[in-house]
């Protein structure tokens, strides 16, 4: 979209139509959002490969359709984390292919062109799921193909067991879990591929909110794991898809 955008205007300089000072203004105004209580970067995609992605958290809705729709006049796809179901019908009265993910709270508008290599998203318990399926969801509208395995943690460590002959065959997997957040390390022992660990919030007392679950992840001594926030999952669907487009 932004390519086909920008080429027009930069013919309507060649062929005299506009001056290169009104192509300039276009240009610039193409690519900046102002809209008062927020400064959309709608040219992200130019720079990274990917638009800019909605936190809904603490937004009012009106003003998350108005983002959205900032977003999506020179993007075809628009990602929004932390969403409300709310939100989600307010969109669906203004746009097409609105999918709401109500587990994880994530919404996506447009579906990405192509699926590509293979992103394995991997969680310890179901409890972990929610974050996990943020995860999934991301790495999915960034054009990865995505497989998920749920509720395969080390306490049942034979489950792990029955699906390595798969995750062996993964660009890249990201592995979810709270407590003492012990997989991640597993898996990277047992698999060629980068892993990338999430800590989750989940567990009892001394979990201290996914606090535990994360040093240990930071403490792995398995060689190839690399650690994203507590319950970041889009961050690590963003991270593993970024991976994944190396080479593909």
């Amino acid at each position: 979209m932004w390519k086909k955008y920008i080429s027009e205007i930069l013919q309507k300089v060649k062929d005299n139509c506009i001056s290169i000072e009104e192509g300039y203004h276009q240009i610039i105004e193409s690519v900046t959002g102002e809209l008062g209580f927020a400064e959309v970067d709608i040219a992200r995609s130019i720079r990274t490969g990917f638009p800019e992605v909605v936190f809904c958290q603490n937004k009012e809705d009106d003003d998350i359709v108005k983002i959205v729709q900032a977003i999506i006049s020179r993007n075809d796809l628009v990602l929004l984390t932390r969403a409300r179901e709310s939100t989600y019908r307010l969109l669906s009265e203004c746009f097409k292919e609105v999918f709401y993910y109500k587990r994880s709270n994530t919404i996506t508008l447009g579906k990405a062109e192509s699926e590509k290599g293979l992103v394995s998203v991997v969680c310890a318990g179901t409890s972990d799921i929610p974050v996990a399926e943020e995860a999934l969801v991301t790495a999915k509208i960034m054009g990865s193909r995505v497989e998920k395995y749920w509720d395969i943690g080390v306490a049942g460590i034979h489950r792990l067991f029955s699906k390595l002959k798969k995750l062996r065959k993964s660009s890249v997997i990201i592995a979810v879990a709270g407590m003492d957040g012990a997989l991640p390390g597993v898996i990277a022992g047992l698999t060629s591929c980068p892993v990338i660990a999430v800590p989750t919030s989940i567990g009892y007392g001394t979990g201290t909110g996914g606090i535990a679950a994360l040093l240990t992840m930071l403490n792995s001594c398995a060689p190839g794991v690399s650690v994203v926030n507590i319950d970041n999952g889009f961050g690590a669907g963003y991270v593993a898809s970024l991976i994944n487009r190396i080479g593909k």
